[in-house]
């Protein structure tokens, strides 16, 4: 927090007085100047568009500015099934329709001129484009889109007008503690970095479960309970069905077999690109309640409004498709190594995630603090999904943390202007560790490896793609008409399904409509697991024995999880002191797989390996996947002892949530260090 901003204002005795936010005279003459220079390098790119000269550039500047103000606001305002899709569509219409007519008026007669529509779109685009150049040499006008969510919120209805504080949560997906504490040091979070050199906030960490991504992370942070979500793909075997936490028909049914009521976000909050709302009362860009997308959604009107949004995101999407490119180029050129696939639809998806859909969700995130929402949790994908091709800290990887920061900022600042004062909390729901795939180390994958050890059967192995696309993959097919229903979830027709969810890898063997032993195991495929334990990039193995309980087999050991025995070398000892009880969790869920598979660990490389092609990758144990962090007001304190589990998470935002919003302690208490109690919340304390 800056010095000259206002310091928030906590409990009732002190009314909060909110800033209204000005139209800035220097600003708007900048961005005036910049749209004439704009205009003046498209009619000399383009054979279509012809200015005579910078004057008449500045008054059709002017001209485009006045309809800009009229034209979008008029479309965002329109009630339109798939808001988001037909929205962004007649806004980009409109915004060459803005030239035409601006080329039609009396007032620009002779001044300016455009051939016909295909000519002023492609006009929009340039003039978009150099407007993004010109924004970065003289300062853009961050105001303007705190004044459109403003004026949208005040349109839709103040909800709360209060000096009792809210919340915003801001996820950072995939981003470890110490990654993180690596970037503020280096000049690559400044924004964080100065919260926590000023004192107003302070890092700590928590440990994922076993299941150490999105989908379980977020059930237990959002909803207060992840049991029984073994892996980011899972196999219920009674049913034949494959889950997947990336499709929207899964997550809802996650939602509904997890909601009890006590959801983060409950009593008017918000979700932001979660794949589960945690029983928000309003969502855009939620999997869970991917059907919002279908109809008019009010939550895209702040971003619509803004007339230059569109063509400011297709040309900064088209950018960052480039700078894809290039480093990927780069990559080969410097053969760097681990170097991942980034070919066919990556670089488009990377640039999906590092703009357009991180800019729709700060748009929602400032209109919900407009409008005065007492909660809001947004996750921004793009960091977790660059390092999942890049690398951990690659170059691209802190540029795309680097802009989320920057994004930070502007919602630190538009705090001032919010009806009620927000407390900001940053997290991340997992971290990554980074290694060479299984495949590139071996040729062959998982399901292979597999496949030639069965006495009978074939193998249908499934990996490939994360929690990102349901974002925009499933969830933009289901939104837009799509059957909701994605190839394969039947998988009654299958002999052995193998999945892979970063370095956990799941075989589940479907003779059975439950669970084998490991007696049965090796009494019908007595190569199995002998092959697979011994295998030198496989670090443990997690089975049920009739007789022993539940096992972790290594290639030289085995460890006995529920009475704690080790026979031979201990296959855990390279993990975390809590490996042990993360592996006894999971053996007990309905849905685990008959043979849980881990990658190896090396602590002195800081690398494990992927069974699918992630160079960095999360969902298993080892390294920093499990090693996410809270970065909180340091007012607002956690329980001593470490944080394990995202259902321990919930209970500590949700209390602090509790003690801002109601003046007093939670209702109850998970404490850190064990399993979180779903109907309790640990007490904050505010000094």
């Amino acid at each position: 927090m800056t010095a000259s901003a206002p310091q928030p204002v906590y409990g009732r005795s002190t009314a909060w007085r909110p800033e209204r936010p000005r139209l800035r005279v220097f600003a708007v003459l900048i961005s005036w100047f910049a749209t004439g220079v704009a205009l003046m390098v498209a009619a000399a790119l383009l054979p279509g568009v012809d200015i005579g000269n910078f004057w008449g550039a500045l008054l059709v500047a002017a001209v485009v500015a006045a309809l800009n103000a009229l034209i979008p606001p008029l479309l965002a305002a329109l009630r339109l099934p798939l808001t988001l899709v037909l929205g962004f569509l007649l806004v980009l219409i409109a915004d060459a329709l803005i030239l035409l007519i601006a080329a039609d008026l009396s007032v620009t007669d002779g001044a300016f001129s455009v051939d016909n529509f295909g000519w002023a779109l492609l006009a929009s685009l340039v003039v978009a484009a150099v407007s993004v150049v010109l924004a970065v040499i003289f300062g853009s006008d961050d105001m303007s889109s705190v004044r459109i969510a403003h004026r949208i919120a005040r349109r839709q209805g103040i909800i709360g007008e209060t000096d009792v504080p809210g919340v915003v949560f801001l996820e950072i997906d995939g981003l470890a503690l110490p990654v993180l504490r690596r970037a503020i040091r280096d000049g690559n979070a400044p924004t964080m970095a100065r919260w926590v050199a000023d004192g107003t906030h302070r890092l700590a960490e928590w440990e994922t479960d076993l299941s150490s991504q999105t989908g379980a992370s977020q059930a237990g942070i959002l909803l207060g309970s992840n049991e029984d979500i073994p892996a980011f793909r899972w196999v219920e075997k009674e049913t034949a069905t494959l889950m997947t936490c990336s499709a929207p028909p899964d997550c809802a049914e996650l939602e509904r077999r997890h909601g009890t009521g006590i959801g983060l976000l409950v009593d008017g909050g918000s979700s932001r690109g979660n794949l589960l709302s945690g029983e928000a009362e309003d969502v855009i860009l939620t999997v869970s309640r991917i059907e919002a997308e279908k109809k008019s959604n009010p939550g895209y009107r702040a971003f619509l409004a803004n007339g230059d949004n569109v063509t400011r995101t297709l040309v900064l999407f088209a950018w960052e498709v480039l700078l894809e490119w290039t480093a990927a180029l780069r990559a080969i050129r410097r053969d760097v190594r681990p170097r991942g696939h980034r070919g066919g639809a990556y670089p488009l998806m990377r640039a999906a995630l590092c703009v357009f859909v991180r800019d729709l969700i700060v748009s929602g995130v400032l209109t919900d603090m407009m409008r005065g929402r007492p909660a809001v949790y947004a996750t921004f994908s793009s960091y977790d999904e660059v390092a999942h091709h890049s690398g951990l800290e690659r170059a691209d990887t802190l540029e795309a943390l680097r802009k989320l920061d920057d994004h930070f900022a502007k919602i630190e600042h538009a705090r001032r202007y919010a009806p009620r004062p927000y407390e900001l909390v940053v997290l991340s729901d997992h971290g990554q560790t980074q290694g060479a795939t299984f495949k590139q180390r071996n040729g062959y994958g998982l399901d292979d490896l597999v496949q030639r050890t069965l006495a009978q059967g074939d193998v249908e192995g499934i990996a490939g793609g994360d929690e990102q696309h349901a974002m925009v993959g499933n969830a933009v097919s289901d939104a837009t008409g799509g059957t909701g229903k994605r190839p394969k979830n039947d998988v009654s027709d299958r002999d052995v399904v193998v999945l892979g969810s970063g370095n956990l890898g799941l075989v589940y063997l479907m003779e059975e409509r439950r669970r084998l032993t490991l007696e049965e195991i090796d009494e019908r495929h007595p190569e199995l697991v002998p092959a697979l334990r011994s295998h030198p990039h496989v670090g443990w193995l997690l089975v049920r024995s009739s007789e022993q309980g539940a096992l972790a087999l290594g290639a030289r050991g085995m460890r006995y999880l529920e009475d704690g025995r080790v026979e031979g070398e201990d296959p855990l000892a390279h993990f975390s002191p809590t490996a042990p009880q993360h592996l006894l969790r999971t053996d007990s869920f309905e849905h685990v797989a008959d043979i849980m598979v881990g990658s190896f660990y090396d602590p002195e490389l800081d690398e494990g390996c992927a069974f699918e092609e992630l160079i960095s990758f999360h969902g298993g144990i080892g390294g920093l996947q499990t090693r996410p962090f809270i970065l909180h007001p340091t007012h607002l304190q956690v329980p001593p002892g470490p944080i394990i589990g995202a259902a321990t998470v919930h209970g500590i935002l949700s209390g602090w949530r509790h003690l801002l919003q109601t003046g007093g302690p939670g209702a109850g208490r998970a404490e850190a260090g064990g399993p979180a109690s779903r109907e309790a919340a640990p007490v904050g304390r505010i000094e």
